[in-house]
């Protein structure tokens, strides 16, 4: 019964491979298994506990997967109660208000087509880091036993379907104080789709919907609203309408992207920035929670406005864990994952924050256009990524680090190396998500980027590494 998962399968803060590569149903049916003799355990300690929430996303991998894992979940004696397809943070949605104790999302998220996965929660709490690594050991072990868990016998886990969506759609526009806007959607073909379909119903405005349809060959561009190209259409859109702004969304729908009316991208940073001046006003002094990559204007902005910024580690479960040890009501990453615990579960949802944001809008009294006009100009690059073998991304980032060390440059190891200048700062880590490095640069003018840039592939090339971004590759 013993299973051992492909050794790039498990990752920091959840668990994603190459479908018939590094990912197979067999693995699926592992974290199934694994995942319910986890929660079943958890269940003896906390007097009950073996109910499981289980959605996937839209990619054409993705029931297969889920089925399997469903069939895991019921070997170990876990109950299952299946949400269907749907975005992810519709799955921990589910699982904050549902009486079940953890849940599993398939999803690859904003990953290429043949990519897959899965996002879990326990008991409310994000599921990474030690944890995933107990859950693979476990499943090499073969170490599924339940003995003396109570709450039913293993393999005897029951189904139950729930239809959660439009329960889900009402949360997000619970308390909705916001004016109407004329807005465009864009969710890229995704799981977000037919949750954007019922969403732009509830809201006031006019609304113009691009790609909600769910195809996971994600036939008109891919999900991911990082890369400035995946906005091309929704820039389009909002043009062409004379719209006040547009929203779109990665493959799974916990990530945002925004274009003003003039068709600017708006990073998640930045977002972060107007969405800290909301949150501040009603909680004064309260710590404001960003990842690594997120731009100094940001740190700067928040001190500005009576909160206090907190630097911490990129990835989704890190976030959301620093902010509830810290009980801080807002967190968020430049990669447009938005986190809101002041009247909201915590958890990142791209879908609430669209809803937030036309609330903000309206309390600001600002457009998103004139919002993005009030952002101080910096000079800085977007997130690049670049692909580098699995074996050596972490090798490589450590290599430079002992480089950086002996020249006793001035480096925050918060999450790989943020390396401060006279000219500004730059950012070199590894991905956890993919076969990647990933760097970032910002500085006071193009003549001091140009040199931390020059600066960064110095140090890539003293360790065999030469820079070609994914979208050249």
């Amino acid at each position: 019964m013993a299973h051992r998962f492909h050794p790039t399968l498990l990752r920091e803060y959840d668990i994603r491979g190459v479908v018939g590569r590094t990912l197979g149903e067999g693995d699926a049916y592992a974290v199934g298994r694994s995942f319910g003799t986890i929660v079943r355990q958890a269940g003896v300690r906390q007097a009950g506990g073996s109910r499981v929430a289980v959605g996937y996303d839209g990619r054409l991998s993705s029931p297969a997967l889920e089925q399997a894992v469903v069939q895991g979940l019921q070997d170990s004696g876990a109950d299952v109660v299946r949400i269907g397809l749907g975005p992810t943070p519709m799955l921990y949605y589910a699982e904050a208000v549902l009486d079940v104790d953890g849940g599993i999302q398939i999803t690859g998220s904003h990953n290429p087509p043949d990519h897959n996965g899965f996002k879990l929660v326990l008991q409310h709490e994000a599921f990474f880091g030690a944890a995933i690594a107990k859950l693979g050991a476990m499943a090499a072990a073969g170490d599924w036993s339940t003995a003396g868990s109570g709450g039913g016998s293993e393999g005897g886990g029951r189904v139950e379907n729930v239809d959660i969506m439009d329960r889900y759609a009402a949360r997000l526009v619970e308390r909705f104080d916001g004016a109407a806007w004329r807005i465009g959607w864009d969710a890229g073909n995704g799981a977000a789709g037919p949750v954007v379909d019922k969403l732009v119903k509830l809201l006031p405005g006019e609304h113009h919907v691009l790609f909600t349809q769910i195809d996971g060959h994600f036939p008109h561009h891919h999900p991911d609203p990082t890369v400035e190209a995946n906005l091309a259409d929704l820039k389009a859109l909002v043009r062409s309408k004379k719209l006040d702004f547009g929203v779109a969304f990665d493959g799974d729908g916990d990530r945002i992207g925004v274009v003003d009316g003039r068709g600017r991208a708006i990073w998640g940073d930045q977002l972060l920035g107007i969405f800290a001046e909301l949150v501040l006003k009603d909680r004064p002094n309260a710590t404001i929670v960003a990842d690594v990559k997120a731009s100094q204007a940001l740190f700067d902005r928040i001190a500005a406005l009576g909160g206090r910024p907190l630097m911490w580690k990129t990835g989704h479960s890190l976030i959301k864990s620093k902010m509830k040890e810290i009980a801080a009501p807002l967190g968020g990453e430049m990669t447009g994952h938005l986190f809101f615990a002041d009247d909201y579960y915590g958890f990142d949802d791209g879908l609430y924050a669209a809803v937030r944001l036309i609330r903000g809008l309206t309390r600001l009294g600002r457009s998103v256009t004139a919002l993005r006009d009030e952002m101080p100009a910096m000079v800085n690059t977007p997130e690049i990524r670049f692909p580098v073998e699995e074996s050596r991304k972490f090798a490589v980032v450590e290599e430079v680090r002992a480089r950086l060390q002996a020249l006793g440059a001035s480096v925050d190891e918060t999450d790989g190396l943020r390396v401060g200048t006279r000219d500004g700062w730059w950012l070199l880590r590894a991905s956890n998500t993919q076969d990647s490095l990933v760097i970032r640069a910002e500085a006071k003018d193009e003549e001091g980027l140009a040199r931390l840039i020059a600066e960064i592939d110095a140090q890539l090339a003293d360790s065999g590494v030469i820079r070609i971004s994914e979208d050249d590759s």
